[in-house]
């Protein structure tokens, strides 16, 4: 039988170069922040540079990286940046993401548009690219995907966001699959409705304070609750069997 791993070292992601997009604020920052805690080297990226040069300096092992993820021509370019703050990439996280509140007969073209860019051709174009880099040089590595609790389950107010969180989540297997063959796990985290800048308004509004008794553990949740799933996707020894899965941290959302 295998021996056991003591977890401190099945969640130690020494020798990992992760390239975190989004990085700027919220989940973004909170997951380049525990990833550099256990080990990893990280490259923080998003388009607000002075955010994440206060981010880099709070860790060593942080590098900043000025990136707009819809800038499809440009994102080869970016990963060869990347690596020549720390070396060969062999994790990414797909985090950048903007929302949509709207109903579809009130959400106009341009919106529509612009969430798909940035939710779901990035995720598509930054991936590939990725893929593309790790196969060359026949190196194994993990993406994750982060997709949302209204992948599957849609609300009333955010047709737009719900429908390209579930092509990320059906984008995710699709990955998986192609991609098993050079040694890439892809898998995605489906969080409920956790408190940062992007849902702070909402959860402080009635319909957000009705929305969270709805929630079985009665609460909103907090970006240190995606830690933990976060370190299992992230490490090759924690989830080298895994891919083509989605996890969900909801509070229960998706059973109510």
């Amino acid at each position: 039988m295998t021996q056991v791993t003591p977890a401190q070292q099945l969640f130690d992601l020494s020798g990992e170069v992760a390239l975190v997009t989004g990085a700027s604020s919220g989940l973004g920052r909170r997951f380049a922040e525990v990833l550099a805690a256990h080990g990893a080297k990280v490259v923080a990226c998003a388009r607000r540079t002075d955010r994440l040069a206060e981010l880099a300096a709070t860790h060593k092992g942080i590098s900043p990286l000025a990136l707009d993820v819809t800038d499809t021509a440009s994102l080869k370019g970016k990963l060869e940046e990347a690596e020549r703050a720390f070396g060969p990439l062999t994790l990414l996280v797909n985090n950048a993401g903007i929302a949509s509140g709207k109903r579809i007969l009130d959400t106009a073209q341009e919106e529509w548009e612009a969430v798909q860019k940035t939710n779901v051709d990035s995720v598509w174009h930054l991936s590939r690219a990725f893929a593309e880099r790790l196969a060359a040089r026949q190196s194994p590595g993990a993406i994750i995907n982060i997709a949302s609790l209204v992948a599957e389950r849609v609300g009333m107010s955010s047709a737009a966001y719900a429908v390209s969180k579930a092509a990320v989540l059906h984008m995710t297997k699709a990955q998986a699959i192609e991609w098993a063959r050079h040694g890439i796990r892809v898998n995605a985290i489906c969080p409920g409705y956790i408190a940062s800048e992007m849902t702070d308004a909402y959860l402080a509004s009635p319909a957000g304070q009705e929305m969270v008794k709805r929630v079985p553990q009665r609460r909103a949740g907090d970006a240190s609750d995606l830690d933990g799933t976060l370190l299992l996707l992230a490490s090759p020894r924690a989830s080298g069997f895994m891919t083509g899965s989605a996890i969900a941290v909801d509070g229960g959302h998706a059973l109510a």
